[in-house]
C-alpha cells in the first residue's frame, strides 16, 4: 500500500494495485474565500499548491469522499475529474454528488465489496455539542483485503468512543489522521490535534499514523513542526508521520 499525501485531505491511496483519490480538494492556491468565523481571515485558501499535475490525479480508479465540505470536494475536482468511475461517499452526500453530474457513486452505509477490496464505513464527530451537529454528517471509511495493510482513513473527527471502538474492532495497520485542530473564533476544535494523536496511540500502539490536513486551509491552526516536535519528544519516528505535500509513504 502506497499512501501519497497531496495537500489538506487529498491522497492517492494505492491499494491492490488501483489508485483511489481521497477528498479531492483541486483548486489552485488562494483562489478560495477563507472560512468565515474562523482565524486568520487574511489568508485565502487553500493556503498551499497542488505539489503534482492535475492529469496525475484525473487516471484514478475510484473516488473516496469522506463529506462534501468544500476542502474536501471542492468545485475545480467535480469539474475535472471523471464522471464515469466509482465514487464512494456517505449516504447523506449521495443525491449532492449525483446532482454534480457523477455517474456511477456509491452510497455507503455499512460495507461493500469492491475489485475484492472491502470498504467499511465508520461514523465521524466533527466538533462538539451543538457545533458537531450543525456541521453535519462525516464519515471515514475502512479498507481491507487479503494481503494488504488495513487502512483506516479517519476522517473529519474529533476522539471520542465510537472512534475508539474502531481502533479496538479493526485493529487497523495504518490510519490516515485528519489533524489541524481546525475550529473558529469561539468553541473548541472540530478536528483532532496533538491530545487526539495520543489517545489513538494509546488505544491502538501498533497502528502506523500518517497526519495530513495541516497547513493548507486557514482555520487549521496546527502544525506540522509541533506534532513533529510531540514524536520526537516520545520517540515515536517509527510510528508517526508528518509527510509533506507530494510526500509518498508505503505501508507493508
Amino acid at each position: 500500500m502506497k499512501i501519497q499525501l497531496i495537500r489538506h485531505a487529498t491522497h492517492l491511496i494505492t491499494y491492490k494495485g488501483l489508485k483511489l483519490l481521497l477528498d479531492p480538494m483541486l483548486s489552485p492556491k488562494g483562489t478560495l474565500p477563507p472560512v468565515p468565523n474562523a482565524p486568520n481571515q487574511h489568508l485565502n485558501n487553500p493556503l498551499s499548491s497542488l505539489p503534482v499535475s492535475l492529469e496525475e490525479l484525473v487516471g484514478i480508479d475510484a473516488i473516496i469522499v469522506t463529506h462534501s465540505h468544500r476542502d474536501h470536494f471542492d468545485n475545480h475536482a467535480i469539474s475535472i475529474l471523471p464522471k464515469y468511475i466509482p465514487l464512494f461517499c456517505q449516504p447523506a452526500d449521495e443525491q449532492l454528488i449525483k446532482d454534480k453530474g457523477f455517474e456511477h457513486v456509491i452510497a455507503i452505509d455499512g460495507e461493500f465489496v469492491w475489485q475484492g477490496i472491502e470498504l467499511i464505513r465508520t461514523e465521524g464527530r466533527h466538533g462538539h455539542g451543538q457545533l458537531a451537529e450543525a456541521m453535519g454528517s462525516v464519515s471515514g471509511f475502512i479498507l481491507r483485503t487479503k494481503d494488504e495493510p488495513i487502512l483506516y482513513i479517519i476522517g473529519d473527527s474529533v476522539w471520542y468512543s465510537d472512534i475508539q471502538q474502531y481502533f479496538k474492532l479493526f485493529s487497523p495497520d495504518a490510519a490516515i489522521v485528519f489533524a489541524g485542530e481546525a475550529q473558529f473564533l469561539d468553541g473548541l476544535p472540530i478536528t483532532m490535534g496533538i491530545a487526539d494523536i495520543e489517545n489513538i496511540r494509546q488505544t491502538s500502539p501498533y497502528t502506523k499514523l500518517i497526519i495530513s490536513h495541516m497547513e493548507s486551509w486557514n482555520h487549521c491552526l496546527l502544525k506540522r513542526e509541533e506534532v513533529r516536535d510531540y514524536i520526537s519528544q516520545n520517540k515515536l519516528e517509527n510510528k508517526i508521520s508528518v509527510p509533506e505535500n507530494g510526500e509518498i509513504i508505503e505501508i507493508r
